[in-house]
């Protein structure tokens, strides 16, 4: 089962999502370069929120803060919260369901995996998971909202 979770964690780095992206420009020409374009700035803009509020909060991991907790992949950066992953996994999901809802069956799923891999694999406190989601929910709505009013 921990394999099952490191193998979704992983996809959940960015590879599932680079593939997607690419995939979507592939299929749909302009309209994919459009969602990719758009999932591609959110990502953006939520790499640089995470990667701040990991050095405001600097909370750290559960299997730092706990001996009886083990890491069972490595992490990618020091500090717990939020999750990355999560956050990534719930912005590019909104934002490409906004373009292809009928993505929703493989991109809900997906995106709940990785944020229960996180856990799974010692890396996160739940609410790390549920932080990122809400931040997640947040920040593609406004990025759904407020980008294609500043491309016109």
């Amino acid at each position: 089962m921990r394999r099952t979770f490191a193998t979704i964690s992983r996809l959940g780095d960015g590879v599932f999502w680079y593939s997607l992206m690419g995939l979507l420009v592939l299929l749909d020409g302009i309209d994919g370069v459009r969602a990719s374009a758009h999932m591609a700035a959110t990502g953006v803009l939520a790499l640089t929120l995470y990667k701040a509020l990991k050095r405001w909060t600097r909370r750290p991991r559960p299997y730092a803060a706990d001996v009886r907790i083990r890491a069972w992949v490595a992490p990618l950066d020091e500090f717990s919260f939020p999750s990355g992953h999560t956050l990534h996994a719930v912005s590019f999901s909104i934002v490409a369901l906004a373009y292809y809802p009928w993505l929703a069956p493989l991109l809900v799923p997906f995106s709940a995996c990785v944020a229960l891999s996180r856990v799974v694999l010692g890396l996160h406190y739940p609410s790390d998971v549920l932080a990122a989601t809400a931040i997640g929910v947040v920040l593609a709505s406004l990025s759904l909202w407020g980008l294609p009013a500043l491309i016109g």
